[in-house]
């Protein structure tokens, strides 16, 4: 039922910034937690950060002091912000959205179709 659309991605040199955009289509009936994940070549998916609905945030410690997640709820969007960009940012990064569709005891995942990060010289 929803749908994420990302964008923002890009190449950037290392030390460069990029700003990421994820902004849900659908209904949603309660949203629990949106964030941004990534999955590099040959290498699982990985939590970036993470918002939950009451404004909680959690960094992976690769990215904490460079990467800043926010959120708009007029919008039913969240941003990522990144900073100081490294090589090993490169990844695909999928925006993420948990929440429960209809009133019930079942929440799921839903996620966005990716967008590409390329950081290098």
């Amino acid at each position: 039922q929803v749908h994420l659309v990302e964008s923002g991605g890009g190449l950037v040199q290392p030390g460069g910034s990029l700003r990421l955009s994820c902004a849900p289509s659908g209904s949603i009936f309660r949203t629990v937690a949106m964030g941004w994940y990534r999955q590099a070549p040959g290498k699982e998916r990985e939590l970036v950060a993470t918002i939950n609905s009451g404004g909680g945030i959690n960094y992976a410690d690769s990215v904490k002091g460079r990467f800043t997640i926010a959120r708009d709820n007029a919008k039913n969007a969240v941003y990522l912000q990144m900073n100081s960009l490294k090589p090993e940012d490169t990844a695909v990064y999928y925006c993420n959205l948990r929440g429960y569709p209809t009133f019930g005891p079942n929440w799921d995942d839903y996620w966005g179709q990716g967008t590409q990060v390329t950081v290098s010289s």
